[in-house]
């Protein structure tokens, strides 16, 4: 299965512009149920990302490093920029993979010039990977350690939370440790890979950390 962005997103998306004053922002929020509006410029393209959390900070009274001296907040005061985006070409795994390590809760799918085409959810992503952490689990032990490297799976510890591979153990060697976490990365339904592996001290994995995790 190769799920694209495209095939999930939504592509009727409310946004707003950076002049949006927050008291307009709130009954937005409101009225359509979501927790974050794309903020665009005049040509579409989008310039950042307002949430309802960046309002709950203002209203507790943090400021904000763009905020105006009198007058009312904006959206353009208060979005994170640049915005988190992906293109609706990409697979909607380096859509979940953007999420997890960005912590954010939808993307933004734009085109090469940055224009809005539509928006991803963490919701619509989890429709496309509907495999158990127990089937991933099983598969990464006896179809990726056992049949794929020959390696023993009691040698090694695997475990899944939603869709996030831990890998521990002693896999004898950095390019063999490296190997399967790559492997593991290629499986359906994984989003992201924790090596945890324990290799040789003159030996380093080339396998590269996933950011964040």
């Amino acid at each position: 299965m190769h799920a694209y962005v495209r095939d999930i997103m939504t592509t009727s998306v409310v946004t707003v512009r950076p002049d949006t004053p927050c008291g307009e922002l709130a009954i937005m929020f409101r009225e359509h149920r979501v927790s974050g509006f794309p903020v665009t410029a005049d040509d579409g393209t989008v310039v950042g990302v307002v949430s309802e959390s960046d309002l709950v900070a203002l209203a507790a009274g943090q400021r904000h490093r763009r905020r105006r001296a009198g007058g009312q907040a904006t959206a353009g005061d208060l979005m994170t920029d640049p915005a988190v985006t992906i293109s609706p070409d990409d697979l909607v795994r380096t859509a979940a993979r953007l999420m997890q390590s960005h912590r954010v809760q939808r993307l933004p799918v734009t085109d090469r010039d940055g224009r809005l085409e539509g928006i991803v959810s963490r919701s619509d992503v989890l429709s496309v990977f509907r495999r158990s952490d127990e089937e991933i689990r099983r598969e990464v032990t006896q179809d990726v350690i056992a049949d794929g490297f020959f390696t023993d799976p009691a040698r090694l510890a695997v475990t899944v939370h939603n869709g996030i591979v831990t890998l521990e153990g002693e896999p004898g060697s950095a390019v063999l440790g490296a190997s399967i976490a790559d492997q593991v990365w290629h499986l359906e339904g994984v989003i992201a890979v924790r090596d945890r592996f324990v290799y040789p001290a003159r030996s380093a994995p080339s396998f590269p950390s996933d950011p964040g995790l």
